[in-house]
């Protein structure tokens, strides 16, 4: 995390920028169960979360397949989406109430022509977020349904007590009873 902030805070702003951004990123809080974007939407809004936890997940012939948790200090957006005005793939729902900075997609590009070090601070923010993506999504692919439990207890423990137990069994790639199993054998084993 260190290295992320030192990276984004290496780009000096004046006060004039960083009042314009400030007044441009407003707060917002969303009730439990609130979705922010949904597939075929253009996502015209990119979140910074404050508090609390959005759930990314795509409706597959009626079933929901998670594909990421966001919470405290992370970006969310639906990037393809957002960047590209096409329709979404995917849904941004709420797992919890939930405070964001909202950056909408017209303001930003207001600020990126205002103050051009404001790109540089996206195109960096970006950059540590798809870094962080690619890894994770290998680590994902190249382990077992208990290897991804067991990073998921080491890296994120906190989503155990926050999300349901189904959404956490879709997110490692495993069915509710799989996960049941799962968690009761990493318990035997101590």
């Amino acid at each position: 995390m260190e290295q992320e902030s030192s990276a984004l805070f290496s780009i000096p702003l004046t006060e004039a920028e960083a009042q314009a951004i400030n007044e441009c990123i407003p707060i917002r809080t969303f009730e439990k169960g609130t979705v922010l974007l949904r597939e075929g939407q253009v996502a015209t809004d990119a979140y910074f979360i404050l508090r609390g936890c959005i759930r990314s997940y795509y409706l597959l012939d009626g079933d929901e397949k998670t594909t990421a948790f966001y919470t405290e200090e992370q970006s969310c957006a639906s990037l393809d989406s957002y960047t590209n005005r096409a329709p979404a793939t995917h849904y941004l729902a709420c797992v919890e109430e939930t405070t964001v900075l909202v950056l909408n997609y017209e303001k930003e590009q207001e600020l990126i022509r205002r103050y051009p070090k404001f790109e540089s601070l996206c195109r960096v923010a970006v950059e540590q977020d798809f870094g962080k993506t690619q890894e994770q999504l290998a680590r994902f692919i190249t382990s077992s349904p208990e290897q991804r439990y067991r990073a998921l207890l080491d890296s994120r423990p906190d989503l155990l007590q926050r999300v349901p137990q189904y959404h956490l069994a879709s997110y490692l790639g495993v069915t509710p009873e799989s996960l049941s199993r799962i968690r009761k054998r990493i318990l035997l084993k101590g």
